[in-house]
Order: C-alpha cells, then sequence, then structure tokens
C-alpha cells in the first residue's frame, strides 16, 4: 500500500526549529539586497533541464516542513501518472530566525518571523526581501529558455498557510510575466487558506451569499493586507506602482486560478484556524470563506473570471487528502 504523507501542518506548534533544512540553494538579489533560500526540487534545477515540460512549485505550511510537502507533491505527481522526467516539483523553505539559529546556517540565509512570509512580508535580516521576490527568482530562472526550452506550464500551489502564500502572490505577482510573455503557462492552485484578499469594503453577510459594507468600527484594521488593500507591504506598493486597487483586480481575475475547497473543512474551532476578527469578517470557517469569497469574484466579474472553484467531498484540513484527489490531481497535473 503507498503511504500517505500528511503534512498536519496546522494542527501542531510552528514556533520551534523546523527539524529538516532543504538541501538546495537559490540566490535572490533586489534593490533591498540580496540573500539565500533553501528549497528541494526534484533535480539539479540550475543545470539546464531539456526535457521539462511541467513545474508545480508547492508551498509549504505554517511548520515550514517543507521536507513533507516535497514529499506530498511528489507522491501526487506518481498518483497523477506524470513522467517524473518531464515534471519539476519545487518546495522553497520559509525559514524563521530560530531555524537559521538552530541550523547555523550561513548569515546570508534569509529568515522571516514565524508567519510573515504568508503574506509576503520582508526578511527581518540585513536582506528585506519579500517571500514574493523568492518565487519571482524562481519563475525567472525558470523562463530562461536556453535551460527549460520544452516548459509549457508552471504551477503555484499551496494548502491553508501555503494557500494563502499562493493566494496572496497571484493577486500582486510581478513574476509571471517571465514566463508568459515567452508562452508558458501559469497557474495558482490554492487550497483551505484560512482568508483572502478582499478587493474592497465589501464583507459577506451572515448568509454567506450577499455582501455589505462592514463596519469598520467592529474591527479597526480589517481591510488590512493581507486581509485587504490597506496598508499593504513594499512588494504590492511597488506592484501597484503607477496603477490602483483595480489593477491589481483586473489581472487577479484573469490569472488562471483554481480553488480547492475541503467539503469537510468547516470546524469554526479548529486549532490554527485565524480567527482574527479581520478572518471572522470573512466567514465563520475555511469552507464558508472560501465559498463567500468564490462568489465575491464572480459577483464582480461576471463572465469575465478565469477561475474555478472544486470541492472535494469527505476531506477536512488535511493537504494530502487535497492534492492527491482527483480534483488536486487534475488542477496540479492537467485539467
Amino acid at each position: 500500500m503507498t503511504q500517505i504523507f500528511h503534512p498536519d501542518d496546522e494542527r501542531a506548534p510552528n514556533e520551534r526549529p523546523v527539524k529538516v533544512v532543504a538541501p538546495q540553494r537559490i540566490a535572490v538579489k533586489t534593490a533591498a539586497g540580496e540573500g539565500i533560500v533553501p528549497l528541494f526540487a526534484t533535480d539539479a534545477w540550475d543545470a539546464p533541464q531539456s526535457s521539462v515540460r511541467h513545474v508545480v512549485i508547492m508551498m509549504h505550511g505554517r511548520l515550514r516542513n517543507a521536507d513533507t510537502y516535497f514529499r506530498l507533491v511528489q507522491q501526487a505527481r506518481d498518483a497523477a501518472g506524470q513522467d517524473a522526467s518531464e515534471t519539476l516539483l519545487i518546495v522553497p523553505q520559509f525559514l524563521a530566525t530560530a531555524d537559521v539559529e538552530a541550523h547555523r546556517l550561513a548569515p546570508t540565509t534569509l529568515h522571516w518571523d514565524w508567519t510573515g512570509w504568508m503574506g509576503g512580508g520582508a526578511a527581518t535580516n540585513a536582506a528585506p526581501i519579500s517571500s514574493f521576490d523568492v518565487l519571482d527568482a524562481i519563475l525567472r530562472r525558470l523562463a530562461q529558455r536556453d535551460s527549460f526550452p520544452a516548459l509549457e506550464t508552471v504551477v503555484i500551489a499551496g494548502h491553508s498557510g501555503g494557500g494563502q502564500v499562493a493566494q496572496r502572490y497571484a493577486v500582486v505577482a510581478r513574476g509571471e510575466a517571465q514566463l508568459t510573455d515567452c508562452g508558458i503557462a501559469v497557474r495558482y492552485v490554492i487550497a483551505n487558506p484560512s482568508s483572502y484578499v478582499y478587493f474592497d469594503t465589501l464583507r459577506p453577510g451572515a448568509d454567506g451569499s450577499t455582501f455589505t459594507t462592514f463596519d469598520d468600527a467592529r474591527c479597526p484594521g480589517f481591510n488590512d493586507w493581507k486581509y485587504g488593500l490597506d496598508r499593504l507591504p513594499a512588494y504590492a506598493l511597488e506592484t501597484m506602482r503607477g496603477g490602483c486597487a483595480a489593477t491589481l483586480e483586473a489581472a487577479y481575475a484573469h490569472r488562471d486560478v483554481v480553488l480547492l475547497l475541503g467539503g469537510d473543512d468547516s470546524d469554526p474551532a479548529h486549532p490554527a484556524l485565524d480567527t482574527s476578527c479581520a478572518a471572522r469578517a470573512q466567514g465563520a470557517h475555511r469552507l464558508e470563506r472560501g465559498r463567500a469569497y468564490a462568489r465575491y469574484m464572480r459577483m464582480r466579474h461576471p463572465g469575465e473570471l478565469n477561475h474555478c472553484l472544486f470541492e472535494v467531498p469527505g476531506i477536512a484540513h488535511d493537504g494530502a487528502g487535497m492534492f492527491t484527489s482527483p480534483a488536486g490531481l487534475a488542477a496540479l497535473f492537467g485539467r
């Protein structure tokens, strides 16, 4: 029987050093500075990969356990029947300060507070580089046609905390243009995040179907990033330079986005559900919040939304269950 790897990233404490640091590295350089980030990859991907047609970049959850997610995405690839020589799998690892100290990593290793990387926040060491800059650097390398001449599709995916990264990056991404400009398709697969970025001050009503302007007196800061577009981080501000919120929203609506929701991910008391007032303004639990957000986007972009929603029956907050389901496999490797 095939062993199933369960990330369990939302049911255990995250404020402790990781057990495993990924063995490969990517250098990230921006105007703010430079540093290195560990990652797992199925090949030495800094060398030419002439047979690779499909890439999946998987985000780990809040435990930063990239090794577990690497095994999970390998399992999903095998379940989908993908040719390993044509499919490159990458899992970047966004380390906390405690991880760098515990493993005595090089001082150039980028690190964040425990969860700051989820919203594209800046690293806390000498180079204040966004976690989204790291994704840009990965995409920049994949866009090198001399190294990846056969590449057709790149998927950026995540579950729970990783789903938050994928959703926020899909809203403000700058790196995907490097791929689409040379004919490489990009898809975002967002599974069971605790919250979403809204583009105005509307939030779902009690029935989850109607939307009204939220009273900020009930929750000051409810529309701050990463729940809305107030108090944007530096990366998002740079993306918006010369544009506006409507520009971000239009780009997001036209991106290929798949939202995966566990049909049983409906526990309002889940131990790691975001229960801040800003998150609760989006719904009582992950399933309710995801359904409401999908309605919100359909309401605002009738007939032009390039997004799909799939609910996976019988699955609660389980990354393995989500990504090895028929809908999950199709989102990651086909459709």
